[in-house]
């Protein structure tokens, strides 16, 4: 039997045995810390949970979420809540599962989690497509300065055609360099191979030969990268190791028509660094769909320059795939709370 389907029917068990136990006893409590996610998943968790959430649609606050969490059995989260210790002191010793809806979980502290033996959900994979396409998405507003274009149609700077105005770089015949090569990182170098690039390179740890065979790319260091590409697509997680990666001494060995790219984390890049980078004209453009913090002050230096685009962390916001996470966060919850395998834990 497919994996797939094998994963599914155990889930259904797990939600059999969940409702059978909450005929018997109380039901169990989860809080979500948003009351905007799809009602889908929500609608999963009240069919055998005592389901309460933070009543606006904005992050909870943090004196909020430490009242509201007390005594729950299981907490759903997003990436703008930060779970640590004062909140699963909060919680109390009954809390089993800490599900988050996203595929990013450092805003949870892990290990102190593992510690008092509360699982951690996430939702990998699905947002896979979704995060591809927008990082095209962005690499081709960037690089062809479509956001600046745009704004001559509306301030009166549409005179007439020029043969070299809003002219931009094209992806044919450039090579792109990828940080970060799992799953996300392939799906970006299959959507960026038709555009033709003279070559596709990629950075991680860990060598993906079989993987990179299908997209033509090739394994570099990251000097090489740095110095040789003409666009850097971001696409790998923050570790300690990845942190502010891309710092001065990063944006000075890249070339001055670089095009920077992120759509990881804001974290990886230091962002004194790239504003000097970009006002200098050391690199060509950069576009950026997550920053430090999130979201920018609107007198982020960041926000005065041309030759960058800047979006709210919409990497995921494709409608069905935002449904599904919803979902996978909920069957993530229930599977917990029953003692089934969850659908994506972070072990």
């Amino acid at each position: 039997m497919h994996k797939i389907q094998l994963r599914h029917i155990q889930q259904a068990k797990c939600l059999v045995q969940l409702l059978h136990k909450a005929t018997m006893s109380s039901l169990p409590s989860v809080f979500v810390t948003r009351p905007d996610v799809d009602n889908s998943g929500l609608e999963l968790l009240r069919k055998s949970c005592n389901v309460t959430s933070w009543s606006q649609t904005i992050p909870v606050p943090r004196d909020e979420l430490l009242r509201q969490v007390k005594g729950k059995d299981a907490l759903y989260c997003a990436l703008t809540d930060k779970i640590d210790a004062d909140v699963l002191d909060a919680a109390g010793a009954q809390l089993k599962c800490v599900a988050t809806i996203s595929v990013g979980f450092e805003h949870i502290d892990v290990q102190e989690c593992k510690k008092r033996g509360i699982r951690v959900g996430y939702t990998p994979d699905v947002l896979t497509d979704a995060t591809a396409e927008l990082t095209l998405a962005l690499l081709l507003a960037t690089n062809r300065r479509l956001f600046e274009a745009n704004k001559q149609v509306y301030n009166g700077g549409w005179k007439s055609w020029a043969p070299m105005w809003m002219c931009g770089q094209g992806l044919k015949n450039s090579r792109v360099g990828l940080y970060g090569f799992g799953r996300i990182g392939q799906e970006i170098a299959a959507r960026i191979l038709p555009f033709k690039p003279s070559q596709i390179t990629y950075t991680t740890r860990t060598a993906r030969p079989a993987e990179a065979a299908k997209v033509n790319a090739q394994l570099v260091d990251f000097d090489e990268m740095l110095c040789l590409s003409d666009f850097i697509v971001v696409c790998c997680s923050l570790t300690p190791d990845t942190k502010e990666i891309f710092n001065a001494s990063a944006f000075k060995k890249m070339k001055p028509n670089c095009i920077f790219i992120n759509t990881a984390r804001g974290g990886v890049v230091d962002q004194n660094a790239l504003y000097d980078a970009l006002l200098s004209k050391r690199i060509l453009a950069a576009g950026l769909d997550v920053t430090t913090p999130e979201p920018l002050p609107l007198d982020d230096p960041l926000l005065k320059l041309e030759n960058i685009v800047i979006l709210p962390h919409i990497g995921s916001a494709d409608i069905e795939t935002r449904k599904e996470m919803s979902r996978i966060t909920a069957r993530n919850i229930l599977a917990a709370l029953n003692g089934c395998q969850m659908e994506a834990e972070v072990i």
